[in-house]
């Protein structure tokens, strides 16, 4: 019996959820698909495909914090990540619930990511394995402060204990605050090559200029919900000067500015031990 259930998140993608949850499917792992509000048929053809698989209906999109639904719909004392084009290599979740039961601070695992369909490594991985924060002899891997979601396994009950994901973030570029968060309530992260996920990207992609505006604006929303105010006010200057020639960096700038108010709201400073390695990552 599995003590991890997979959860993903997924909107409109019913064909590459379709293809995630048959491999999925030869795991024989609970899994709970959370739709943020789809307008295709996805709910439709899950339940009734995949009827081992329960979904959550949300009728809204409520982006990266679907999965938050979803933790807390599982029952498993684990709970890896999947998004709607991503899936679990054979051996990945067992291995990974073992270095769980072995190592009783660690609260995530960021696994090896294959991207498909050429197989080659995702250089995040590299960073992760190469991570300036060095290893700890009680972790099996390199601490880490950041992390692809679709390959990540979590402790549920650390997962829980700090929030999971951010509503102030929405999506994407949520892991970063969630490892800073899980770091300051004394859970480790660190990267595992022997735990093994599989993304083949979907064809199905928002505009990468309207990607790389979120981004920017979650980068510095992140920045003012956990810093000093000494590097939250040169990043918001910093972000401010490239507007001039990026034509990305205004728009992201005023939809971070939309959203002061609830970073003001949410807004605690790190401690001083988890600051420091922050500032070492950059």
């Amino acid at each position: 019996m599995s003590r991890t259930t997979v959860v993903i998140a997924t909107r409109d993608r019913v064909d590459d959820l379709t293809r995630t949850l048959t491999r999925l499917r030869e795991l024989d792992v609970p899994v709970v698909v959370v739709d943020n509000g789809s307008t295709d048929d996805t709910v439709a053809r899950v339940r009734q495909h995949f009827d081992q698989v329960e979904v959550l209906a949300l009728g809204r999109n409520e982006g990266a914090l679907a999965r938050n639904q979803g933790v807390r719909r599982a029952t498993t004392p684990y709970v890896a990540f999947s998004d709607d084009d991503s899936w679990w290599a054979p051996g990945a979740l067992p291995c990974a619930e073992e270095l769980f039961d072995r190592h009783p601070r660690l609260g995530l695992i960021a696994a090896r990511t294959i991207v498909e369909p050429d197989g080659r490594l995702d250089p995040v991985c590299d960073e992760m394995a190469r991570s300036v924060l060095g290893r700890d002899d009680d972790l099996p891997g390199p601490s880490v402060l950041g992390f692809v979601c679709c390959g990540a396994v979590v402790r549920r009950s650390a997962f829980l204990q700090v929030g999971g994901f951010h509503p102030v973030l929405f999506w994407p570029g949520e892991e970063r605050l969630f490892s800073w968060d899980m770091a300051a309530a004394g859970w480790a992260c660190c990267y595992v090559d022997d735990v093994v996920a599989h993304h083949q990207p979907s064809s199905f992609r928002p505009p990468s200029a309207w990607r790389r505006r979120v981004e920017m604006r979650n980068e510095l929303l992140t920045t003012w919900l956990r810093r000093p105010i000494g590097v939250v006010l040169g990043q918001t200057l910093a972000l401010a000067g490239r507007a001039f020639g990026d034509r990305d960096a205004g728009p992201a700038l005023a939809a971070a500015l939309r959203r002061l108010p609830a970073a003001v709201r949410h807004r605690h400073t790190l401690p001083d031990d988890v600051e420091r390695r922050v500032a070492l990552v950059g």
